[in-house]
């Protein structure tokens, strides 16, 4: 399957050059940008170099798919960015293209252009290798630094080595990236938009379904709970003709709406079968998309935006005859909603009930709701008291699963399954009370002056060792601030005064109610 593409693709643009026509895999020098001088033999072959901070991928597309002079390279990325209309919402997943700037820069700009909004730490840039195949599935660029004409954008190293760590299938391979475009062409948009962001580069050189799945789940895993962004690289379809792609890409754009990477992966294949002539691929990234709408699902960004679309034939240098599509996505979590007084007993009710059946049964018992809030995901931890002290208390910081389907694991969690407690009995459950708190999304917090007593909940993070309390906490025992980070520290198995080193502090806010 992938060497039918590399080859599809490759004849395909064969035939478009010798037609003179301009595409996005693999494109001459673009018209009205300074073509860069022809690489030496040797920079060629090696397209790294190395400095005591790892090893730096050297630009090589800079004078050819997009400007070499930094100045003007920043001024091109600028105006792309103005033309873009920013949206509400901030992206958990972005889907952009990959072609040289003169093609797919509108588009690309429309996406990254939404990434202002948010405070981003990190970017984990997915792509499909356009070269020879891998000799690993998944590969990652493990440390050091990424060049363009706008200066180095640095690796994280610590969360490239933690997605290395997470799955076998997942290597360091520095040689896969050479000649590759997929993520270089990204980069001058991320600087512009997020100058401190850091980069996981990752190559995926396989459509196998357990790859897919294995990277999926590996993300999901290391992902930090804020300050990151998933950027897919991928054109749509390649070489139909214009009006051809107009109805192929919208295809694949709504599939990718729906939120169903079964869905897509069905499109694309009953695409392919229609005898479209010259049409090579869909989607030259579908892999990294089904990654990433994998991801999106996990991290409960069930908000999906289709922010722009054209294709080559739209711009002044492409022809109609053969083109390549270019579409932005991008995935949201949907905003934080209220919780009406029934919706409150709703899930105290599903907590009390399903504790119940699970003490009879061993089974959490079925529940359905039509209730868009209580199908949203969202993370919550349930509170058991006994006479007024803790009897239970666990939670899940992490929106991976609808707000009901939480609430109903956490309650048995609490019950039965708290270290500090031996499990509850049906007898005495009768005496338990049951407090429900619902979590907002978490952010990183970089000043402890932000954090008000009573109104968040916070989460630390420090050597390996990680605590959690409510916002209720404090104002129950009378905490002050510092009071509230001193136990936080002592939750996490730390010292006391770990908040004030090297720590990772993280903040949320949370709707309690109890019966």
């Amino acid at each position: 399957m992938r060497t039918r593409m590399y080859l599809a693709i490759k004849v395909g643009l064969a035939l478009a050059l010798c037609a003179g026509l301009s595409l996005a895999c693999a494109e001459p020098k673009a018209t009205g940008t300074p073509a860069a001088q022809p690489p030496t033999q040797a920079a060629a072959a090696s397209p790294t170099s190395s400095t005591p901070a790892g090893a730096v991928r050297r630009a090589e597309f800079a004078g050819s798919w997009y400007p070499g002079d930094p100045a003007e390279l920043a001024r091109t990325v600028d105006e792309f960015l103005g033309e873009a209309e920013p949206l509400e919402g901030t992206p958990v997943v972005l889907i952009v293209p990959h072609a040289g700037y003169v093609f797919s820069g509108p588009v690309a700009g429309a996406g990254f252009r939404q990434l202002k909004r948010g405070h981003y730490d990190t970017a984990v840039i997915i792509a499909s290798d356009h070269q020879l195949p891998l000799s690993n599935p998944i590969a990652v660029w493990p440390e050091g630094s990424f060049q363009t004409p706008l200066g180095l954008v640095p690796v994280n190293a610590e969360l490239a080595q933690k997605l290395i760590a997470a799955e076998g299938r997942i290597k360091a391979d520095l040689g896969a990236f050479a000649g590759e475009h997929t993520i270089e062409i990204e980069l001058p948009f991320l600087q512009r938009v997020c100058p401190a962001c850091r980069i996981v580069p990752v190559l995926m050189g396989t459509d196998k379904e357990e790859d897919i799945q294995a990277l999926s789940e590996a993300l999901l895993k290391v992902l930090p709970p804020e300050g990151a962004v998933i950027i897919i690289s991928s054109d749509l379809s390649h070489y139909p003709t214009y009006e051809d792609a107009l109805v192929i890409d919208k295809a694949t754009l709504s599939a990718i709406q729906t939120g169903d990477p079964q869905r897509l992966r069905q499109t694309i294949a009953e695409t392919m079968h229609k005898g479209y002539q010259n049409l090579a691929t869909c989607a030259c990234g579908e892999t990294p998309i089904l990654v990433g709408m994998r991801v999106a699902q996990g991290l409960g960004a069930s908000q999906i935006a289709i922010l722009s679309y054209q294709n080559s034939g739209d711009r002044p240098q492409g022809s109609r005859s053969q083109v390549v599509g270019y579409g932005a996505v991008m995935f949201c979590r949907p905003p934080e909603q209220g919780l009406t007084p029934a919706q409150r007993q709703e899930l105290l009710a599903l907590a009390r009930t399903t504790i119940t059946e699970y003490l009879k049964t061993k089974r959490i018992p079925d529940y359905q709701t039509d209730d868009p809030v209580l199908n949203a995901h969202a993370g919550a931890f349930v509170t058991l008291k006994k006479e007024g002290q803790l009897r239970g208390c666990i939670g899940r910081l992490v929106a991976d699963a609808p707000l009901y389907r939480t609430v109903q694991e956490m309650a048995v969690a609490s019950a039965t399954s708290d270290p500090r407690f031996r499990p509850l009995t049906l007898k005495e459950l009768e005496k338990v009370s049951l407090e429900i708190s619902v979590l907002s999304q978490i952010y990183p917090i970089t000043d402890v002056e932000q954090i008000e007593v009573g109104r968040h909940g916070l989460l630390i993070v420090a050597n390996g060792h990680q605590g959690v309390l409510l916002p209720q906490v404090a104002v129950e025992e009378g905490w002050g601030r510092e009071e509230f980070l001193q136990n936080l520290c002592l939750k996490a198995g730390l010292a006391r005064d770990c908040w004030t080193k090297k720590a990772s502090l993280y903040a949320f806010t949370a709707t309690v109610f109890g019966e």
